[in-house]
């Protein structure tokens, strides 16, 4: 076979992978960037060009920005300052809700707007008198129409606005995507605010065990739990907090005798209580200024303060079980320690992408080595916080796209378009462009997606002698429209179980949101970017 038919075997057996949801991604992508080289489509070099990709680069830089927003407590911050005020009708609630996340999905991408305000828009909910499957379906929805607001808020903005460049077009700006995603926004905000009521389930969830905790209802579970007389207010700040952890089996701890008042051996952390495990008799120890101690066994629970670097470790430990991790806690502590310079790293990176003084790629990794340098960050914190099995998908799928339009493959894709639908409207094939990528967008990943269609897209924005900038914005305004499944995206996916969602009760809101983005993309897109 030549090299463009070696190509579409490719792609079909990706596209397969991808669907059966049997093969993980990032197994699939580096699959591709093989079977590229080993057919002799591209040169080894070529095959995995993909991963020093400044695209790439750009990309694993914005994680690590994000985590550190997250983790410092801003986004947390945020949520609760807007989220609790509110008030308690759900149209209201919803309006608030779908803007915040929209506003913060532009910065932190969609999966960490969606983290961050997940627990307080369940807590919110409740407090309303309204079941949580009203609020996060719209929740998600709302972060996703959000990512397209600026450079950085998804993947895909930064793939299309490279390809743009390479197609002869140019790079969009950072904050031009809010031309487009300004009205999107809006619009996806009414859609579920208007729609919201009727065409979402009204179900409790079984449990929200997977939710990040509140520190403030966490302190009062624990206040109750070991009768603790102490304000819960000054549990947790943003340099010390407290942990809960079991005596681990076969732990170097039991037999030890312990009371209130002492502190750890190693990490010289303050013991606040200490109680019997479940089914195993009377407390004898229940906090501060009550007599008693206890000799520990397997299962006991102890409860321990002090700085969140010391309950890291110390729950780290072979020899207890940390109930609730210490990290959670931290980033759920609004504006907690290294808030305001992870701020002004990421104020200053927004200002270099925005007047383009340096390169994309290099404000990105200037803002991850600045968290690092300054202590917003630890090393093995910044290399948790990437996402590597999208950085990896990205990188074997570039080549992919690369190939596609050295080969030719395209460019034949690109004739059966346009000997179907004649060459007399770019709208037309606008929307043919727009409805596949959407289809495709329900079971593959988005950034896969677009990274298949671009190269069909440049070949018939060449072929007609058109401009790119349109078509490469619409593709992105359709990318972002996965609504169908839960599947479609992580975000999609994060509200399932804290809403008791099924799989099906997600297309009576999104089919409606999707018609919306199919004419902002081939009707209004058009006018801001003509051909």
């Amino acid at each position: 076979m030549d090299p463009a038919s070696w190509t579409f075997v490719i792609l079909a057996l990706a596209i397969v992978a991808f669907v059966s949801g049997r093969v993980p991604l990032a197994i699939v992508a580096i699959g591709v960037a093989l079977a590229l080289w080993a057919t002799g489509v591209l040169t080894l070099g070529e095959a995995f060009s993909g991963f020093g990709d400044p695209t790439v680069l750009f990309i694993a830089s914005l994680f690590v920005v994000s985590e550190a927003l997250d983790a410092t407590g801003v986004t947390a911050w945020l949520g609760h300052q807007v989220v609790t005020r509110a008030g308690r009708g759900r149209g209201r609630l919803t309006l608030i809700v779908g803007l915040l996340a929209a506003g913060l999905s532009a910065f932190i991408s969609i999966n960490g707007a969606v983290a961050a305000l997940l627990p307080v828009v369940v807590v919110v909910a409740v407090r309303a008198g309204l079941v949580p499957s009203k609020m996060l379906i719209p929740l998600a929805f709302a972060a996703s129409a959000g990512s397209l607001l600026t450079l950085t808020g998804t993947p895909v903005n930064i793939v299309v606005s490279e390809a743009a460049a390479a197609a002869g077009g140019r790079e969009f700006g950072f904050f031009e995507f809010a031309l487009a995603g300004i009205p999107v926004v809006l619009l996806t905000v009414a859609v579920v605010v208007l729609g919201g009521g009727r065409l979402l389930p009204d179900r409790t969830p079984e449990h929200l065990g997977d939710l990040a905790p509140d520190p403030r209802a966490h302190a009062q579970l624990l206040r109750s739990s070991y009768a603790l007389d102490l304000d819960t207010g000054a549990l947790f700040t943003a340099d010390e907090g407290v942990a809960e952890v079991l005596v681990a089996p076969r732990s170097r701890l039991i037999g030890q005798t312990v009371y209130a008042g002492m502190t750890t051996r190693d990490e010289n952390l303050v013991i606040l209580a200490v109680r019997r495990g479940e089914n195993e008799g009377p407390n004898v120890s229940r906090g501060t200024g009550v007599a008693g101690s206890l000799e520990l066994q397997a299962g006991d629970a102890v409860l321990v303060q002090g700085p969140w670097a010391a309950l890291t470790r110390y729950t780290q430990s072979p020899d207890v079980i940390a109930v609730t991790p210490p990290q959670a806690l931290q980033r759920a502590v609004p504006l907690g320690r290294g808030a305001k310079r992870a701020l002004v790293v990421f104020g200053v990176m927004v200002v270099l992408l925005a007047t383009g003084l340096v390169p994309a790629a290099v404000a990105g990794l200037l803002a991850a080595g600045a968290l690092v340098l300054t202590g917003v960050l630890t090393i093995p914190q910044t290399y948790r916080s990437i996402s590597w099995t999208t950085v990896i998908l990205i990188a074997g799928m570039i080549p992919l796209s690369a190939a596609f339009i050295a080969t030719g493959a395209a460019d034949r894709v690109a004739e059966i378009v346009l000997g179907v639908i004649g060459s007399t409207s770019p709208h037309l094939a606008l929307l043919v462009l727009c409805v596949l990528t959407m289809v495709l967008g329900q079971f593959i990943s988005n950034v896969a997606t677009v990274l298949v269609v671009t190269p069909i897209a440049v070949a018939i924005a060449q072929t007609l002698e058109l401009s790119i900038q349109p078509f490469m914005m619409a593709l992105t305004v359709a990318g972002a429209a996965a609504f169908l499944t839960p599947v479609a995206t992580p975000a999609n996916l994060m509200v399932l179980q804290p809403g008791g969602y099924r799989f099906g009760d997600y297309w009576k809101l999104g089919l409606p949101l999707m018609v919306v983005y199919l004419a902002v993309a081939v009707l209004y897109v058009p006018l801001v970017w003509p051909f």
